[in-house]
């Protein structure tokens, strides 16, 4: 498996996969090959569906350092389905370096042409199972497994939280419309005054989705937020990190031993199935980020190994068949709601795993809802896997 430091990743929105992965692909070709006078690029598979709600013509253009010329295709040759053709041009704009960039998730990206190290494994075991068993033999914890093969993960982690909290406290803070031609006023500031005025067995729920409403509109307006797995997920775990650190008072360091749970839970579905909408539709991205949640707030809860993973999975299991259908490309409509509505399912999959396994053993395995949540992904029609030629996207254009 990849490093914790690879899932977790800050950078702007609205989209990991359409922004982030072009913009590090784009930063690291002039940083490898020189600057070009010219540049063209060729976006296929839903980099060039959605691309133009997700900014990702203008994230390449300001992010390379001369004209560029952007162009959206559709008969894309490549085995994996989302990705693009870059290409540097001399002053007579004919072609002089080719990368064939693929964005495989998260703003993780493989270009054939220039293997990176940071896809480079850095722990030997591919699934929880193997994990829980290489600890146990070990006599480590999770946290210690994973420090001994990152060593600098706690102040990576911390300034993850930092950013994730930053996230959350502008959005709550910012008000006004989210660009685009949907014209969605934001709602975060006034749902948390709401929250504030809610009786209290709604308190606590009111604040989680308005905080998920902080991250995703900051998301969708194009600022700073943090993979988890992906920006388009981004307000699940951010959502309760802020809770727990803030509200509940949750010292640094147990949240930073939160992320390192929910990480690892990441890391496992991004290591077997996918955390790319498009190829594994919404599941892959928000059912994730309700898992890695599920395991955070089953840690922090105090909850054993077995429980945090019972945890995990019924966060997942729930989520199974989510489709990605973005209502005219834009990361908003539904993934700002379904980020409000994923932190909720991730703290009551907390609560059922707790209650739930003092009656009976839970039978179906992270690792089995895993390769399920595969399979699912690649039954989905293209249609409903982030091309927005399907579902509510669909219906809208109606």
């Amino acid at each position: 498996m990849q490093g914790i430091k690879e899932l977790f990743k800050i950078g702007r929105g609205p989209s990991s996969s359409h922004t982030l992965a072009p913009e590090r692909a784009c930063r690291l070709f002039t940083q490898v090959n020189g600057i070009f006078p010219f540049y063209r690029v060729e976006l296929y598979g839903s980099l060039s569906l959605t691309g133009k709600g997700h900014h990702t013509d203008k994230i390449i253009k300001e992010t390379l350092p001369n004209p560029t010329e952007v162009l959206f295709r559709l008969d894309w040759k490549e085995d994996f389905p989302n990705g693009f053709y870059l290409y540097g041009l001399d002053e007579n704009k004919e072609e002089q370096c080719k990368w064939t960039v693929f964005s495989i998730g998260g703003g993780s990206i493989q270009i054939k042409e220039y293997p990176v190290d940071y896809n480079d494994d850095v722990y030997a075991e591919k699934s929880l199972k193997e994990i829980y068993d290489v600890t146990a033999q070990n006599g480590e914890t999770l946290m210690e497994y994973v420090e001994r093969h990152e060593p600098d993960i706690r102040a990576y982690l911390s300034s993850i939280l930092d950013a994730m909290c930053t996230c959350v406290s502008n959005g709550l803070h910012a008000e006004g419309m989210l660009p685009g031609k949907l014209k969605m006023q934001r709602c975060a500031h006034d749902l948390y005054l709401q929250g504030l005025q809610a009786n209290m067995s709604d308190q606590r729920d009111i604040r989680l989705m308005s905080y998920a409403y902080a991250a995703s509109e900051e998301n969708a307006a194009g600022h700073t937020c943090v993979t988890a797995p992906t920006l388009g997920a981004c307000g699940v775990l951010a959502a309760f990190m802020y809770y727990a650190f803030y509200d509940c008072a949750i010292t640094r360091q147990k949240c930073i031993d939160a992320l390192i749970i929910a990480g690892i839970f990441g890391n496992v579905v991004k290591t077997n199935a996918t955390i790319s909408g498009a190829v594994g539709g919404c599941q892959a991205e928000v059912g994730t980020a309700v898992s890695m949640t599920a395991a955070a707030c089953a840690y922090l809860t105090g909850l054993h190994r077995s429980q945090i993973e019972y945890a995990a999975e019924i966060g997942m299991e729930h989520n199974l068949g989510l489709t990605c259908d973005p209502v005219m490309g834009y990361v908003m409509i539904p993934c700002i709601e379904r980020n409000a509505v994923g932190v909720r399912r991730a703290v009551d999959s907390a609560n059922l795993s707790k209650y739930l396994s003092r009656v009976r053993k839970h039978l179906v395995s992270f690792d089995m809802v895993v390769e399920t949540m595969k399979e699912t992904g690649s039954l989905l029609p293209i249609s409903l896997r982030e091309t927005a030629e399907g579902g509510l996207a669909k219906e809208w254009e109606k």
